[in-house]
């Protein structure tokens, strides 16, 4: 069953409210620079902020840069990162990302989405986090959360996280554009969340297409 898109004037008043509610919204990764955020982002992938937090702790304690992590080896990694699954792929890519950072970008993380794809296990939505958190970029990481609940509100059309990122940039006011993908991430964190829609807690229930359904 296809859902009807919001106008403007509803989009509007969708991010006006959550504006209100959170003005300056933060990602629940912890990181302090450009290279902590990207690695912590790598390691989010099919598990929780909350867990990934646990172990990038212990890492960044030994290895916060691309030349400490680069002089790590794969197993050293594994080691601290286990508990977060998909070890042995997530380790391999941390290294291989770290040593091709100080190979071709001495070092730094660049600020283009191209450069930053190029990295072993950086995707688009990896890369868009970056941009966005880090260099201010209004860009639009799609992530399970967004891909699911932007179509069911009424924000988006699409059904691949690229085809819901092109329509949540062409239709959301460039002035939300730098904390909409944090709010739209928290909304469907904590309040439409995969397993209930918990419309009563909704700022935008009177809105959202799914719920007038």
């Amino acid at each position: 069953m296809s859902i009807e898109l919001l106008d403007t004037n509803q989009i509007i008043q969708v991010f006006e409210r959550f504006k209100t509610q959170n003005p300056d919204p933060k990602p629940e990764l912890d990181y302090y620079s450009p290279f902590t955020l990207l690695v912590a982002v790598v390691l989010s992938a099919q598990t929780t902020d909350k867990s990934v937090n646990k172990v990038t702790a212990p890492l960044f304690s030994i290895a916060d840069t691309p030349q400490k992590m680069s002089q790590l080896s794969q197993e050293q990694i594994a080691q601290i990162i286990r508990p977060i699954g998909l070890t042995s792929t997530k380790s391999k890519n941390v290294l291989a990302m770290s040593k091709k950072l100080v190979s071709d970008f001495g070092g730094t993380v660049p600020s283009t989405r191209e450069e930053l794809m190029s990295l072993p296990g950086v995707g688009r939505k990896t890369a868009n986090v970056v941009l966005n958190v880090m260099f201010g970029q209004p860009t639009m990481p799609v992530d399970t959360h967004i891909l699911r609940i932007s179509p069911i509100i009424g924000l988006a059309e699409g059904t691949t996280p690229e085809q819901v990122e092109k329509s949540l940039c062409e239709r959301i006011p460039q002035k939300y554009m730098q904390h909409a993908h944090h709010w739209l991430l928290l909304h469907g964190r904590y309040i439409c969340t995969a397993k209930k829609q918990n419309c009563q807690e909704c700022l935008i229930k009177d809105l959202c297409k799914h719920n007038q359904k």
